[in-house]
This record gives structure tokens, C-alpha cells and sequence, in this order.
């Protein structure tokens, strides 16, 4: 059988070849993939304008790694091309991208060989391009080059090359240049000694790559990492003040209200609450829960929420349950107190939406007034069966200037069951199916379970196992047992 070798040409060329452009080819396709996959970082948020540091990190680690590989495909094509022939400019190869096919692109590497016994010097047409010099001008000799270099990298120069001829040193490391149309290039030169037949050194060859676009693209990557790290750092602290305050406005509720200027009675409250974070988030939001006793001896139950999240959401909620507690304790009734929250909201210098609901229960008669602003309404648990009280008027908090709340009544019963809770403490309908039951009715499920519990503490116990694991907000809810 005939070979299918040319006769001209060995068979270790021909399959050498062979493993270049299969090398070649591998790299185009990984350089395809490695587009795609950059443009999905870019596309991340849809808003190039006004990407976050994660994205921007994210596009400018894509591009190194595309210049990193168009730098290995144009090496590989060198390699399957062979040595530049002088004069001619080197070809623009298909490995390269639509940013490297510019006037740029050819001479991103050349090479030079300085002949110290006849000091002729060789630049193949490529160094000419990255030095940005006429090929009528002639090449650089070695006592010229040093003056193209930035004053810093000179030095470094002048000992690389002294070390390389002397001693017999390779010669590796990267300088600065400016060339004549006031560009600055970063280079890379690899070069060692060429020796004679009596082991002295006879020239300096060299490979000198512009690796310009590659320091700016690295030097990219580490601006967005350490503007990532700094976001991240930010976010974490953010994180840390908003639990602190919260935690310091929030304290755990668990135990009897106690009135301590007189003695207890029929009707007193058995309290407890629970803040609940988000599972699918870290920041905290603005709810909150408050239960206290007034100067007339009445306690206040209150809780609300206020949109946002982080530190703005939570001192804004530190905010206005101070606004709850000093209006409550110099009597302002529910529906007035709300009326003057949503003047606060309204005024507020970064306005705010919030929801929020205020009950005043007197024990010696087991009246509970209340109002509510756009809240879920508090449920009544009596003898195991659970409703939603009726509501009066309200709309969100921030909503609209001047809006009046209304307010309703209830009797409560010794042994009754008061739940208050946030529109958070569940999924939002549909969310998790067709047939997801709102935070309400999930409560009112729950009341036989809450009937047999003994204490408002063993309550709370019970919502939280209910629904501590499927919220995508946060959400609280507070639990008021009557004595009897």
C-alpha cells in the first residue's frame, strides 16, 4: 500500500502537524465556549451600566481567560507555521477574536537576535509592530534599547542583559515601553545566549511578547476581586449592625406580663414572641412585635412591618416602635396612633411603606380595642376554634397623606388565645403551589394544637415548627394568652 506521506516531507513533521491542529482546533472550541459563557457573566443583571462587583468580577475573569487563550492559539499557529520568513507580516489566524483581529493583533509576539562579533542586529517584522517602529528605521540595538524603557524598568534591563552575555544567564522578565505614538506597552522578554564552538557567547537571542492587554485585563481581576471583597465585607457588617439592632429593640418575649403596681388579676396576659428570618435570604428586614404595660394599666400588643431590608429597614422599625410605645403610653388610642404613624412615615425625609397593627387590652374589663394599618388582622383562638377578628379601616402605613383608621372592639374570655403575626411568616400564595394556604388559614389550622398548649410559650413553639422552614421573608408573630 502506498504511504500516504508526501516523499518530501518525514513522517514525525507530518505528525507533528497533525497534533498541532488538533491542538489548534481544541483551543477554538474551548475559545467558543469560554465566549459563551462571558457573555452569560455580562448578561448577568441585563444592565451593563450599573452591574454589581460580582458581575463585573465575573466579566473581567472571562476576559483574561480569553486573552490568555487567543495568546495560546496564535503560539500554536506559530508553532504549526513555523519561523517568520523576513519581510513578511505574519498572517491573522482564526484562532484569534474579533478584539485581537485589529491593527494590534499582528506582532503580539516577535523575536530579535543581537549579534555582539558583528553587532548586526535582527527584528523579525512582528517587533517592529509592539515597538510601534518603521521597519525603515532599523532595529533597536542593545545600547538603544534602555532609553525606550520606562526610568524604573532600566535598570533591570541593563543587569538582565550584562547577566545573560557574561554569565550565561536566561534572560526573563517584563519591562515598560513608550513608543514613538505615546503608547506604553508592557513586554515579555525570554531570551538566552548563543553560543560558539568554544562556549562564548557569540549573541542574545530573544522572544519579546506584548502582554499589554493581558496586565490590564489581570490588573482588572483584581481591582473587581478586592471591590467584591470590600462589597462583601460591607454586606457582612451591614448584616451584623441590623442583627444588633434588632436584637436590641427586640428582646425575646416569653412569660407573663406583669403589672408590678398592683396585684394580679383575672384577665392578666401569659405573652411570648418570635422573630423568624427569611430562609432564602440574609438580610433582615423591618418587623417587629412589642407588648408592655401602660401607666392605666392596660397593655399594649403591637406588631408591624416596614419594607426594606438592612440596616435602613431596621432602625427605621427601631424608629417607629419608639413612635408606638411613646403615643401608647400617653393614651392615644389605636386608630389615632396609627393615623400619626403614617403622618411619620409620610414626612419621613426617605419615605416608607409599612403595615402595622396596635391593640390596647384592658384586664380588669377584658377589652381589646384595636386598629390596623393594610396588616393581616390578629386570630382568636377560643375553646380550639380560630377566626380572623373583623377589620376596621386602614390602609399602608406611607401610603397616602391625611388617611384615617378606624378601630374595632373584642371581648376576650379567660383562657382565650390572641395570635399577632407579620404578613411574612409565610410563603406567598402560589408560591410553592396551586393549592398554598395563606399565613392565615395555616394559623387557624393550627388551632386545635394551640388549644391543648399550656402556656403562650408552647404556642410559639408550635408556629415556628409550622412554619420555620419555607419563608422567603422574614415575619414574627406574637402569642397572648388570657389568665383566668
Amino acid at each position: 500500500m502506498p504511504s500516504h506521506v508526501p516523499a518530501d516531507r518525514p513522517a514525525a513533521e507530518v505528525a507533528e502537524r497533525g497534533t498541532l491542529d488538533s491542538l489548534i482546533s481544541q483551543a477554538r472550541r474551548l475559545r467558543g465556549s469560554l465566549d459563551a459563557v462571558r457573555q452569560g457573566a455580562v448578561d448577568t443583571d441585563g444592565q451593563p451600566d450599573g452591574e454589581g462587583a460580582r458581575q463585573r468580577w465575573q466579566r473581567a475573569l472571562c476576559s483574561l481567560a480569553v486573552q490568555q487563550l487567543d495568546d495560546v492559539g496564535r503560539q500554536l499557529d506559530q508553532l504549526r507555521d513555523g519561523p517568520p520568513t523576513p519581510g513578511v507580516p505574519a498572517a491573522r489566524t482564526a484562532s484569534q477574536g474579533p478584539s485581537q483581529r485589529g491593527a494590534a493583533a499582528p506582532g503580539r509576539t516577535g523575536s530579535a537576535e543581537w549579534n555582539l562579533r558583528t553587532d548586526e542586529v535582527q527584528w523579525s517584522p512582528e517587533l517592529f509592530v509592539i515597538f510601534g517602529r518603521e521597519p525603515a528605521d532599523g532595529p533597536l540595538s542593545l545600547d538603544e534599547l534602555p532609553a525606550w524603557l520606562l526610568p524604573d524598568d532600566q535598570v533591570w534591563m541593563m543587569e538582565a542583559v550584562t547577566d545573560c552575555l557574561v554569565d550565561g544567564k536566561p534572560v526573563d522578565g517584563e519591562f515598560r515601553i513608550v513608543r514613538p505614538d505615546g503608547d506604553m506597552r508592557t513586554l515579555h522578554m525570554s531570551g538566552e545566549p548563543v553560543l560558539d564552538g568554544d562556549g562564548c557567547t557569540l549573541s542574545l537571542w530573544a522572544v519579546v511578547r506584548d502582554v499589554s492587554a493581558l496586565r490590564r485585563t489581570e490588573k482588572e481581576v483584581r481591582d473587581t476581586t478586592e471591590s467584591l471583597r470590600h462589597e462583601q465585607h460591607a454586606a457582612e457588617t451591614e448584616h451584623r449592625l441590623a442583627v444588633e439592632l434588632q436584637e436590641a429593640v427586640l428582646p425575646p418575649w416569653q412569660g407573663p406580663l406583669r403589672f408590678p403596681h398592683r396585684e394580679p388579676a383575672t384577665g392578666g396576659l401569659d405573652v411570648a414572641a418570635h422573630y423568624l428570618p427569611s430562609v432564602t435570604s440574609a438580610l433582615i428586614g423591618g418587623d417587629w412585635y412589642d407588648a408592655m404595660e401602660l401607666p392605666d394599666g392596660s397593655a399594649l400588643l403591637s406588631v408591624g412591618d416596614l419594607t426594606g431590608h438592612g440596616v435602613a429597614a431596621t432602625s427605621g422599625m427601631a424608629m417607629l416602635l419608639g413612635a408606638v410605645r411613646g403615643m401608647a403610653v400617653a393614651g392615644v388610642a389605636p386608630g389615632v396612633l396609627m393615623g400619626h404613624l403614617n403622618h411619620l412615615l409620610d414626612a419621613a425625609a426617605q419615605p416608607a411603606l409599612g403595615s402595622a397593627l396596635c391593640c390596647r387590652y384592658e384586664p380588669r374589663t377584658g377589652l381589646l380595642t384595636w386598629a390596623q394599618a393594610g396588616h393581616p388582622a390578629p386570630l382568636l383562638f377560643r375553646e380550639g376554634l380560630g377566626r380572623a377578628l373583623p377589620q376596621p379601616d386602614g390602609v399602608l402605613l406611607g401610603a397616602t397623606s391625611g388617611a384615617v383608621y378606624g378601630q374595632r372592639t373584642e371581648h376576650l374570655r379567660p383562657g382565650d388565645l390572641l395570635v399577632l403575626h407579620t404578613d411574612g411568616l409565610a410563603p406567598r400564595a402560589g408560591h410553592f403551589g396551586p393549592e398554598q394556604q395563606s399565613g392565615t388559614e395555616r394559623l387557624l389550622a393550627l388551632g386545635p394544637r394551640l388549644g391543648m398548649a399550656r402556656t403562650a410559650r408552647e404556642c410559639v413553639r408550635i408556629v415556628v415548627e409550622e412554619f420555620g422552614t419555607e419563608r422567603e421573608d422574614d415575619g414574627c408573630a406574637l402569642v397572648a394568652r388570657v389568665g383566668g
